[in-house]
């Protein structure tokens, strides 16, 4: 479900009905509850997939930064936190991954209310979650002294340990002292700054350098590229909470998960009387204790097994033991070793300007389905090796073919020629769907010559 261009942030639908959970996460913390409106960072490759989520949820974020390249939390943290205080040096600001679940929103609202608290006392607060089982995935905090006897739950830290072993693990669980690391902070941003530039202070120059020097796209700001790739690739956790003495722990019990494997994703659903989540359809003989995840309609059937995760896509299958769910990553390895594709990408392909999905594929064509938001174009484009025929199944599109432009509308087609200049928009309120026939000796996607992209991507976003 999750690929390299589309990760599980985006998947719809994935914990909660109809929500992502980055959408989730942008309504965790909102404004009628007192906050401010979020600072987001992603990778460039993402940004338009992150404008939509935006988009969708109706938040308005105070900055959106895109990062050329993936340096970790801490440089990430540190360029937002310069940011931030340019706004305002006082500010405290909560840090919180995209990819997590919490079922109980207004406490957990109300525990940042309450690290707050502690963070405007110069502490740097981190949320540690109290074990129920003894996992071998997390990593763990081991509580010190009480902070302060109001009733807080915080605590001084006394260690950071490491994912540990199952032995290890289950000593940590008897132990009762021992929290799992949530990687949810709350930090008072003048004191983390001042921390930053005495711990790291490589890391602070090159994040206020890559600030200070970046510049406005569309909605986006760009850090810059030379001066944030020289950032140390390190986590807050190693670069400031392992070494700082205002670190703090406060207990979070509000039905957190970092939905890191489908198995954590079973043990959060609900499930018959049999133990089971379905999501799909599916028709289940036998069975206990398995998650069968079926997509666009598939039926997955089963008869006599337990304990499985089925998940079902239009391009891959994937059946393992619930036990083992976290060993899917060895199956990406396997798959970026022998040169597919399925890690990278599904057969739906998000672009800007909505989607396209190949539909059937042959020596010689090509079927896809192009999806077209309104007010959204493709760019001007042109391809040596293939014609292309558009038959309109829904609103109306705007074709340029060289120098003319033609409204094309339900159930009409137009044709484009190989080495012909065109562009397909959407003119309309409504989305707009084609059905693209391509014919020709070579179908790749790298067969476009492109010219005016309103997007401004370059050439590897457009594969």
């Amino acid at each position: 479900m999750s690929r390299g261009m589309y990760p599980k942030q985006f998947i719809p639908s994935l914990y909660s009905p109809g929500e992502s959970l980055i959408g989730a996460t942008l309504r965790r913390l909102t404004i009628s509850d007192g906050f401010e409106a979020p600072t987001l960072l992603c990778n460039n490759d993402y940004r338009f997939l992150l404008q939509d989520e935006v988009d969708r949820t109706c938040i308005s974020p105070r900055e959106i930064i895109l990062e050329q390249a993936a340096r970790n939390t801490a440089p990430a943290i540190a360029a937002a936190a310069f940011s931030i205080a340019a706004d305002n040096p006082e500010a405290v600001m909560a840090v919180m991954p995209s990819d997590h679940a919490v079922d109980d929103v207004a406490g957990f609202a109300k525990a940042v209310k309450n690290a707050t608290a502690l963070a405007e006392r110069g502490r740097f607060v981190l949320f540690g979650i109290t074990p129920d089982a003894p996992h071998t995935g997390y990593g763990y905090i081991r509580r010190g002294d009480p902070v302060i006897a109001d009733g807080n739950d915080a605590y001084d830290v006394d260690a950071f340990v490491e994912k540990p072993d199952l032995a290890t693990a289950k000593e940590y669980l008897a132990d009762g002292g021992y929290y799992w690391n949530s990687g949810i902070f709350v930090l008072p941003v003048a004191a983390l700054i001042e921390e930053l530039t005495h711990l790291a202070p490589d890391l602070a120059e090159h994040a206020r350098a890559s600030l200070e020097k970046s510049h406005k796209d569309f909605t986006f700001r760009r850090l810059d590229a030379e001066a944030f790739s020289q950032c140390p690739n390190i986590s807050v956790d190693y670069a400031v909470m392992e070494k700082t003495s205002k670190a703090a722990m406060l207990r979070l019990n509000v039905g957190w998960s970092d939905v890191g494997s489908w198995s954590s994703l079973w043990e959060l659903a609900e499930r018959d009387e049999n133990g089971n989540a379905i999501r799909g359809e599916a028709i289940l003989i036998d069975t206990h204790n398995s998650f069968v995840n079926s997509s666009q309609d598939s039926l997955v059937a089963t008869v006599g097994v337990e304990d499985l995760v089925i998940v079902q896509t239009p391009d891959a299958t994937l059946i393992a033991n619930r036990h083992r769910a976290q060993d899917v990553g060895k199956i990406v390895a396997l798959l970026k070793e022998a040169g597919r594709r399925e890690h990278q990408q599904h057969l739906r392909n998000y672009r800007p300007w909505g989607y396209f999905e190949t539909l059937n594929l042959g020596a010689r064509f090509q079927v896809k389905l192009l999806h077209v938001k309104p007010g959204a174009q493709l760019s001007m484009q042109m391809h040596h090796h293939r014609s292309e025929h558009w038959v309109v199944v829904r609103g109306t599109a705007l074709v340029t073919r060289d120098d003319e432009q033609t409204l094309v509308c339900e159930n009409e087609s137009i044709y484009i020629s190989a080495t012909q200049w065109h562009r397909l928009e959407n003119p309309g309120k409504v989305p707009l769907e084609v059905i693209e026939v391509q014919i020709g000796s070579y179908l790749g996607e790298d067969d476009i010559l492109r010219g005016h992209d309103i997007y401004q991507r370059e050439a590897h976003e457009t594969k």
